[in-house]
């Protein structure tokens, strides 16, 4: 019976392929609801009762037994990911309905099957234990999500971009390979729980770091980011917000996975991560800050949060090391919960910019201006996610970076000088980032939203759909419920990894527990005099005649949109102070002196990423090698038999030598 549930969803994703196309997308949303059915009420149960799991359940057929494992670390990470795809599949049907003239039935078809497919992808690494078997689920995952970031394959720079996600992608496997094989070779058996084995007889830092970067190359973990800035604005918005969501979190599961089994060395993997993630956390927002496009932008975000989760697991990790339960409750709490977080407001962010692409046609920042007057929904919803990433009250993000925040301010006290000073400096990196990632959503949210239009629109631009806004405000809830009642979700993640980590029940400090009841009440009030100031406004106003005019210059009017404040003119001082970091080019041809009347100028600003840079000049070498490498390539007989003959005489010489 296991069996047929386990594979009934798997035979059923293929009738997606041939359905009419009148039904398809309704046949893979019930399709979506029924595997999250099917997985999230065993995962609910799995969380609340995290010492009863773990529950097995068997798959057997004529390729073998598979076993699916769940415990209290996987059913965290299954239900988010359930929600964040949910979420992702009611709002695609709206934003591909402009794609339905342009796109053939079978590209629909197999965007649907893909989308489909990346949910089971990740909903079997999460439940599977054996290493071949996980492998496989983690080549699946880069395959669909592949195929979905390659909808727009028409588009150069897509298929370009996709190609690179995908080789990034098995550069990240084939050091997962490695990682289980040096395991096999060493304890006989290719899976999750031989790694307790492994760990026991050897050093566990080499082998931790080996899965950190195969994991780390998913996460976006800096410097192995480099695909997620190109592949997040390329991929559908619905896309988007699911790969950001909870994909690349697949890569922050399979790192706590392997921190379950280490058994030493902790001081050195917690430094470790605390350093690479602070790197992440602040080259990250650092990079959003100065781009043009919305989508990439919202990106090197994702690497900013991945950074701050980083830092998290790196102090529980020096938790473990120092013998401290506290900082290992805190520190993974913060952790997990920024998980979670991250899964609600980036896809928001995505949608709304999904929506506002569809309207506008454009993702460039400098291109618009003046959305909230014609979107103030969608308005509202991005400006809700933007509060909620920058870490403010009384939302989500807040609460998570708040116990990451406790966790390092404790941590200052728990070692030795070296570790206090780095508990301290984290500190530092982190308050950096939370600034200036309030510094960034101000530059995008009165660009884009706020003054007026900077361009004339295409067509006439309207709110988005209902079946588009939804998704958002049950996201919204959702932030909005977490960061009012927020020991309502700590305490699941706190069994969580009381389970896993074994840590004591009461490690979690009992000061916090009425801290964060007083956040809850505090945020209930500004919620209810916010909304009563609004209310006697709206009443005011309804006695009086309201005239609407251009927005307020100082006593000064722009004549022209253009005269207003760009993303470029907003950044250009922080550019500047930031240049050993960060690297920008400069597109401007210079007015010569003896030009009396001078022409139409462009002027522009390109930002880079120092580390596509890097891999961009290893590409180059690699390529001319190539090319020297094809000139052996005559076409003409005599030297490929040369060439054979030279291969075996080669061989002949190792083996007479005992070198093979």
């Amino acid at each position: 019976m296991e069996s047929f549930i386990i594979l009934a969803p798997v035979i059923l994703s293929f009738f997606i392929l041939i359905l009419p196309s009148g039904i398809r997308y309704y046949y893979s949303l019930a399709l979506t609801v029924c595997i999250i059915g099917l997985t999230a009420i065993p995962a609910f149960n799995a969380l609340i009762h995290p010492l009863n799991a773990p529950w097995n359940f068997v798959a057997g057929g004529s390729f073998g037994v598979i076993t699916f494992t769940l415990d209290s670390l996987s059913a965290f990470f299954v239900l988010i990911t359930n929600f964040a795809v949910f979420a992702g599949m009611l709002y695609s049907q709206g934003y591909l309905n402009p794609y339905r003239l342009s796109k053939s039935p079978a590209q629909l078809a197999l965007h649907n099957f893909s989308f489909v497919w990346l949910q089971l992808s990740m909903l079997a690494v999460l439940m599977l234990r054996d290493g071949l078997a996980f492998l496989i689920a983690w080549e699946l995952m880069a395959v669909s999500s592949f195929m979905l970031v390659l909808f727009e394959a028409e588009k150069r720079s897509t298929l370009k971009t996709a190609v690179n996600y995908l080789i990034q992608m098995h550069v990240g496997l084939v050091l997962l390979v490695i990682a289980f094989l040096l395991c096999e070779a060493d304890t006989g058996q290719m899976n999750f729980d031989a790694l307790q084995v492994y760990f026991s007889r050897h050093p566990n830092s080499p082998l931790f770091f080996l899965f950190f970067a195969g994991f780390a190359i998913k996460a976006g973990f800096i410097p192995f980011h480099t695909w997620l800035p190109d592949a997040h604005p390329a991929a559908p918005s619905h896309v988007s917000g699911v790969m950001s969501g909870v994909m690349i979190k697949m890569g922050i599961y399979g790192i706590v996975r392997v921190l379950t089994y280490v058994q030493s060395d902790f001081i050195i993997i917690g430094l470790a991560l605390l350093i690479i993630s602070s790197i992440t956390g602040l080259l990250g927002v650092m990079m959003a800050i100065v781009q043009h496009d919305l989508k990439k932008l919202l990106a090197y975000h994702s690497i900013e949060n991945i950074g701050i989760i980083g830092i998290g697991i790196g102090l529980g990790t020096m938790g473990l090391g120092l013998n401290n339960p506290i900082l290992v409750s805190l520190g993974f709490a913060g952790g997990l919960l920024h998980v979670f977080n991250h899964s609600l407001f980036k896809p928001l962010l995505f949608f709304s910019a999904g929506s506002v692409y569809k309207a506008y046609h454009t993702r460039n920042i400098e291109q618009l201006g003046g959305v909230i007057h014609k979107m103030p929904q969608t308005a509202g919803l991005f400006l809700l996610g933007a509060l909620a990433i920058c870490g403010l009250p009384p939302l989500n993000g807040f609460i998570s970076e708040f116990l990451i925040y406790i966790g390092l301010i404790k941590g200052l006290s728990a070692g030795n000088a070296y570790q206090s000073l780095t508990f301290l400096m984290v500190l530092i990196s982190l308050t950096l980032i939370g600034g200036l990632a309030i510094f960034c959503f101000t530059k995008v949210f009165g660009i884009v939203f706020l003054g007026t239009n900077r361009t004339i629109p295409k067509s006439e631009i309207s709110e988005a759909e209902k079946g588009m806004l939804i998704p958002q405000y049950l996201i919204a809830i959702l932030i909005v419920l977490i960061g009012l009642v927020p020991i309502i979700f700590i305490n699941p993640i706190l069994g969580v990894i009381n389970a896993q980590f074994h840590t004591l029940p009461g490690a979690f400090p009992v000061s916090l527990s009425p801290v964060f009841t007083q956040i809850g009440t505090l945020g209930v009030i500004l919620i209810l005099v916010t909304g009563t100031i609004l209310l006697v406004r709206n009443e005011i106003l309804k006695k009086r005649r309201v005239e609407k005019g251009p927005t307020w210059g100082c006593g000064y009017t722009a004549s022209t949109p253009r005269q207003q404040y760009t993303g470029t003119s907003y950044t250009t001082n922080f550019g500047e102070l930031a240049q050993p970091v960060l690297r920008q080019e400069e597109e401007f041809q210079p007015i010569q002196e003896e030009e009396i009347f001078p022409g139409m100028r462009f002027y522009a600003i390109h930002p880079t990423d120092i580390f596509r840079l890097a891999i961009n000049r290893i590409i180059d070498i690699c390529m001319l090698v190539l090319k020297k490498i094809a000139r052996l390539q005559t076409g003409n007989i005599q030297h490929y038999i040369l060439y054979a003959f030279v291969f075996i005489l080669i061989i002949f010489v190792l083996l007479y030598l005992k070198v093979l």
